[in-house]
């Protein structure tokens, strides 16, 4: 389903919409199944975001959700 770099693009910004949909986290195995990718392109996905700035949080059950910081 997403095999070109413009692919690539599009499932990261799907990935974002997803959590931001999502505030509770999703697993990497949620995402993948949603997104009909192997999980291992999920996490390198995760990678990828963090290194463009996206600030991921991931729970002790292994839940990402994107991070929000909370103030007042």
């Amino acid at each position: 389903m997403f095999g070109s770099k413009k692919d690539k693009k599009q499932r990261l910004e799907k990935m974002v919409d997803m959590l931001e949909n999502r505030p509770a986290g999703m697993t990497q195995s949620e995402i993948a199944k949603q997104l009909h990718v192997r999980r291992s392109t999920v996490h390198r996905d995760l990678v990828a975001l963090e290194t463009h700035g996206v600030l991921l949080a991931e729970d002790p059950r292994g839940r990402v959700s994107l991070f929000r910081r909370l103030f007042g």
